[in-house]
């Protein structure tokens, strides 16, 4: 901030080299996100005008600014201080057109809506940025345009939840399936694969299934998919399921109730223990 300041006061500063740089928000689903793709995007802005090609003249010629002479800036008496500013004949520039371009009228560019085909790399994210050099706004008369920026923005997914290269989901089973163990078909970006769930696993019970996430766009390494199970409890049930669940629960009532279900028994453990407490 100083340095704009002493800049204006003392003289220095410069002309401007280009034209200012654009960003454009970019969403995407997250197959497009995991593996690349080319889209086509609409980008509203100033560009150099095609009937002067951006020089502003309609005969291509210009000649130095009376105002300026030149130098493309003029000083200015504020007080007692001496200070200089941008000509705001020929903007900078030091040249001004003869004969003004009939189209952007001496601008040197005109405002256009622009049809741009963006090539997406695989393995991007949420806040990833694409730069498309010179593709920004057209800059002042004779001098080259910015830069475009296309800042990607993931959209959320109906199965998985994406946290870096990895890939998180919730894979439902049947409690016989969580408790005596079965191969499960899950999802996956690249097609179904059978997922292994041991024995005894418990809901919320994590398991890795390692490269099946997303390839890093810079190191090349695939991130995990990591399957978040879910028992469910049945529901609508017949007489005869409703009996048998009865009979499997009378079973584990007994005196080795603690090994079938050892988290409930803490749990319980737990609440006579905290009762005690509270009532002694």
């Amino acid at each position: 901030m100083f340095g704009d300041i002493f800049a204006d006061i003392f003289g220095g500063g410069g002309r401007p080299r280009r034209g200012s740089d654009l960003r454009y928000l970019l969403d995407l689903d997250l197959e497009e996100a995991v593996f690349g793709c080319d889209k086509t995007i609409e980008v509203p802005g100033i560009v150099a005008c095609d009937g002067c090609k951006g020089s502003g003249s309609a005969d291509g010629r210009s000649k130095t600014c009376p105002t300026c002479r030149g130098q493309g800036r003029v000083r200015m008496q504020n007080g007692i201080f001496s200070v200089q500013q941008a000509c705001p004949q020929c903007r900078g520039s030091g040249r001004v057109v003869e004969t003004p371009c009939a189209q952007c009228h001496g601008e040197g560019h005109v405002e256009r809506t622009r049809r741009l085909e963006v090539r997406i790399p695989a393995g991007v994210d949420s806040g990833d940025r694409i730069r498309l050099s010179g593709q920004g706004e057209a800059g002042p008369a004779g001098l080259p345009a910015g830069d475009l920026y296309v800042e990607v923005r993931v959209r959320e997914h109906a199965i998985f939840q994406r946290d870096g290269d990895d890939l998180h989901c919730e894979v439902p089973v049947r409690i016989a399936q969580a408790a005596l163990g079965a191969e499960i078909a899950v999802p996956t970006l690249d097609g179904e694969v059978s997922l292994s769930v041991p024995p005894e696993t418990q809901s919320g019970q994590a398991i890795r299934m390692r490269g099946r996430g997303v390839r890093s766009v810079r190191s090349g390494r695939a991130g995990d998919l990591i399957c978040r199970i879910v028992v469910e409890t049945p529901v609508q049930l017949t007489r005869e399921q409703r009996e048998l669940l009865e009979q499997l629960d009378a079973s584990m009532c007994d005196d080795d109730a603690a090994q079938h279900s050892p988290r409930a028994h803490s749990f319980l453990d737990g609440v006579k223990s905290f009762w005690s407490r509270v009532t002694s």
